[in-house]
């Protein structure tokens, strides 16, 4: 009993050592030395989740919305198996995670034990990292701050970039115990490893890196840069774009969707129309951070073919090119080497043409009049304006957190260039699950006011999300905006809809559920607020945010209606082109 709670009490002593603020439990029983050992240290705020899925969605929220790696602890067998999806997220985005699943001992493993599955590499190649340091013995002590500090080091600052670490703790009953001396740490505080240096690069290399595409930088006059997620500071991106003449197809999760000269938030309504399309082809592509959502931006960048260079900047030099046409993958910190090529343009009085930036930034303009002035004859919520208010409206300093499906690509798609806005989104493994638990983590990492655009089906795949704020170390405030048409939008606007009979497409994909969003949300002690009127929104959003805690604004649209608005806008912005 005490060497196991000596072990657990070690671990989260290193832990916050490390800098980890937050943890995650999910009750159970085997888990009991971890679980007493980190709501026995008051430097953490232990935040107590009922469902092992939402539990370890609520720990990426809380990763997404810090930056620091939460703790996320389950107890054997099947509960453990309910963070891979969180797991799968966590990789794929880039979120420091520590996942901890208590284990059975290795004598009850293959004889019919009670909630015991085969653990070990229960996450595969989802993680960075992961370790089974068997059942805590006396003679291990010296390998166990080790343990603890590597799984930070490795969630924070691995060579493939942050993400989950697996910790599989067997421990062998009696479980409850007084931990007893622990072995020494570094002085003063420090944490057991420092991390891993040079994982990321942000300095010399980042100048190395440039002279490889300088020349083809220097000699093109028609490039554009494609901002998406982690594409580095905005300032240092906008630096860039102004030294070279080029616009900024700037997506929102970027930071770089900002009121300036070189933004283009409407790229996704651009390119729709296929003559701007074509006279707008470019010489040349830099992309800075992960893909757009927009299948239309995606495919004019993998359509404009071999004789068009393109330049992937990743510090860790992962290739997000599923359209296999990036012609080098530049391994450096975005930010390092957007204000390495602009220092060295400007060094050399480098002049930027103002022609090509400037029929962007015309064309930006009569997008975002289209967007107003159709909007503006729809006085019914739509869900383009739904999101188009609600990324505008927001306070600044507030967090938007998207939903993927048609949410993620109404932001995009159509919100305006503003300051002071962060927008996240479960864009590594693009899935609906867990949204609810991760914004309601973002919430509660300290992100100051946060809202989540989300849909029907969303909801209800996490309802028990909203279970969450009951157990949480901290207050919860979050308004969470769900739009309820009936079903899955996003599949009326594939050629299912059209190709099959109305009866089978809404079986199979409209998916119509019988559950009333609000009662739902009641039932969880979730207020909520009905709106139809595109009016009425952002004042109940607002009002919402300022009463705090979890509330549910419901949004009721048309799915069938919903893509004819996103025709009309279409439609509009073409028209305002030609």
């Amino acid at each position: 009993m005490t060497v196991q709670a000596t072990f657990a009490a070690t671990l989260v002593d290193e832990w916050v050592r490390a800098g980890v603020t937050d943890a995650v439990v999910a009750p159970g029983s085997r888990s009991t030395p971890l679980a007493l050992a980190l709501a026995g240290d008051e430097r953490l705020c232990v935040h107590v989740v009922l469902d092992e899925r939402s539990a370890g969605f609520f720990a990426l929220g809380l990763g997404l919305g810090s930056g620091r790696p939460a703790v996320v602890l389950t107890t054997s067998g099947t509960a453990a198996v309910e963070l891979h999806p969180a797991v799968v997220e966590a990789d794929l985005a880039g979120v420091p995670l520590v996942a901890c699943t208590a284990d059975r001992p290795p004598e009850l493993h293959r004889v019919g034990a009670p909630q015991t599955v085969e653990q070990v590499g229960l996450f595969g190649g989802a993680c960075r990292w992961a370790c089974d340091p068997g059942v805590p013995d006396g003679t291990t002590s010296p390998a166990w701050r080790s343990v603890a500090s590597r799984a930070v080091a490795e969630a924070t600052s691995a060579p493939a970039g942050p993400g989950p670490v697996h910790l599989n703790l067997p421990f062998r009953e009696p479980l409850v115990g007084e931990p007893g001396p622990l072995p020494p740490g570094r002085p003063e505080g420090a944490p057991w490893h420092g991390g891993l240096v040079g994982a990321s690069w942000s300095g010399a290399p980042a100048e190395a890196a440039s002279d490889a595409v300088m020349n083809v930088l220097g000699r093109a006059t028609r490039g554009v840069l494609v901002a998406g997620a982690g594409a580095g500071q905005p300032d240092a991106v906008h630096a860039l774009a102004m030294a070279l003449g080029w616009p900024v197809l700037a997506d929102p999760r970027s930071g770089c969707r900002l009121p300036l000269p070189a933004t283009v938030a409407s790229a996704d309504a651009l390119l729709r129309c296929e003559a701007f399309a074509a006279a707008h082809r470019p010489e040349v592509v830099v992309r800075l951070g992960r893909p757009w959502a927009s299948k239309v931006v995606n495919q004019w960048l993998g359509g404009l073919g071999p004789e068009v260079p393109q330049y992937l900047v990743d510090p860790y030099g992962r290739w997000a090119d599923p359209e296999r046409v990036v012609t080098t993958v530049v391994d450096a910190d975005p930010t390092a080497w957007c204000r390495s090529v602009a220092g060295r343009f400007v060094r050399e009085g480098a002049t930027a043409p103002a022609e090509w930036l400037g029929t962007w930034a015309a064309a930006e303009l009569a997008a975002q009049a289209g967007f107003d002035r159709c909007l503006a004859a729809h006085s019914e919520a739509t869900e383009p304006g739904v999101a188009r208010t609600l990324a505008n409206g927001l306070a600044d300093g507030a967090t938007l957190v998207v939903s993927s499906s048609m949410p993620v690509r109404d932001v995009e798609w159509y919100s305006r260039p503003r300051r002071a806005l962060r927008v996240l989104a479960n864009r590594g493994a693009n899935g609906i699950d867990g949204v609810v638990s991760t914004a309601l983590g973002v919430a509660a990492s300290g992100a100051g006011p946060t809202a989540a655009l989300l849909g029907d089906l969303a909801l209800l795949h996490d309802a028990n999300g909203l279970l969450a704020p009951a157990g949480a170390a901290r207050p919860v405030n979050c308004t969470l905006v769900v739009v309820d048409n009936g079903g899955g939008g996003i599949f009326s606007f594939l050629p299912h809809r059209s190709a099959l009979p109305v009866e089978r497409f809404e079986r199979l994909f409209g998916t119509p559920q019988p559950v009333d969003v609000a009662a739902l949300a009641a039932a969880y002690g979730v207020p909520v607020t009905e709106v139809t009127a595109a009016a009425d929104v952002q004042p109940a959003v607002s009002g919402s945010l300022e009463a705090g805690g979890v509330r549910l604004v419901r949004v009721r649209t048309d799915r069938d209606l919903n893509v004819a608005v996103h025709d009309e806008l279409h439609t509009e912005v073409t028209a305002a082109l030609s």
